[in-house]
């Protein structure tokens, strides 16, 4: 996915997305590259400018977590970014095994059923949808697969429309991608689903090179469904038991509000699908010709 190391070009990005402003350094004349100098970041956390060089070339195999710690404070990173960080250099053998894609649990499947009024899914680690529950499949039933978020959002044109704060999904689908990429930077479909997205959509690439780390938690979506009009939802995601590279995606709406009577109508609209059109009644017989 890149021609340096996962950690350098962590490292190279988060360095670059800074400002000396932003670090309490004074900033002297035009520089002529992005961001903080390899010497800056260096001397804010405490180290030689030759030791960080290192590390950002891929060229210093085993720093310490003191480093990494202090690195990562240099760099203002959020908890959730310093733990990517963290991961990012470990050795093979020290991360724990990811299983490729699973099946979902039967019971799982048979709880997601039967929620009747509320869409659930479950998310690979590639933000792949292996199953839904019916409302959640009528919920995104304008895309023309219900496949792939990150497809949907930015390779599926239904993905405007649908999340009416497209540019807050695209960053945060991108980031949740990053944070499965740092638990497991071996995933072949991590990797086909960026090299895909990737090619076909130059506003995925520039944000999968920000390298923001984010995972799914609770929050609130703005959706438009192309029947049922505008939806204000809450969304939770958990990880799942037995299966810690799945994640279950449930929405909730408001009780008794319009993004509720909204859900109810797509839930009417799977159990009482429309009638198919009957054929135009025969013409009635002509009974004065039949008693000719």
């Amino acid at each position: 996915m890149s021609n340096g190391t996962p950690l350098g070009d962590f490292l190279r990005a988060r360095r670059e997305a800074l400002k000396p402003q932003d670090v309490g350094l004074p900033e002297y004349g035009r520089r002529r590259v992005p961001g903080l100098r390899r010497e800056e970041v260096a001397m804010l956390a405490g180290v030689s400018s030759d030791y960080y060089i290192r590390l950002e070339q891929g060229r210093e195999s085993s720093p310490s977590p003191q480093v990494l710690d202090a690195v990562a404070q240099a760099l203002k990173l959020d908890a959730e970014a310093a733990d990517h960080l963290h991961r990012l250099c470990l050795t093979a053998s020290q991360r724990p095994r990811v299983r490729g894609r699973a099946d979902v649990s039967r019971q799982l499947l048979e709880l997601m059923n039967g929620w009747e009024h509320t869409p659930a899914f479950v998310l690979g680690p590639a933000l792949d949808v292996l199953a839904a529950n019916p409302l959640a499949t009528a919920l995104h039933s304008g895309f023309d697969q219900f496949d792939n978020l990150a497809r949907m959002v930015f390779a599926d044109p239904a993905g405007r429309e649908f999340y009416q704060e497209w540019e807050r999904a695209a960053h945060s689908c991108v980031a949740e991608l990053r944070a499965a990429y740092g638990h497991d930077p071996e995933s072949a479909r991590i990797a086909e689903v960026v090299a895909e997205l990737s090619g076909r959509s130059a506003e995925f690439a520039a944000i999968w090179k920000r390298h923001e780390v984010k995972s799914k938690s609770q929050e609130g979506k703005r959706l438009k469904h192309p029947e049922v009009g505008d939806l204000q939802i809450k969304f939770a995601a958990f990880t799942v038991n037995g299966a810690p590279h799945q994640q279950l995606v449930v929405y909730q709406a408001e009780p008794a509000g319009p993004t509720a009577a909204a859900f109810e109508t797509l839930r009417t609209m799977i159990t009482e699908p429309s009638q198919p059109r009957t054929s135009a009644p025969a013409p009635a017989p002509d009974l004065a010709a039949e008693n000719q």
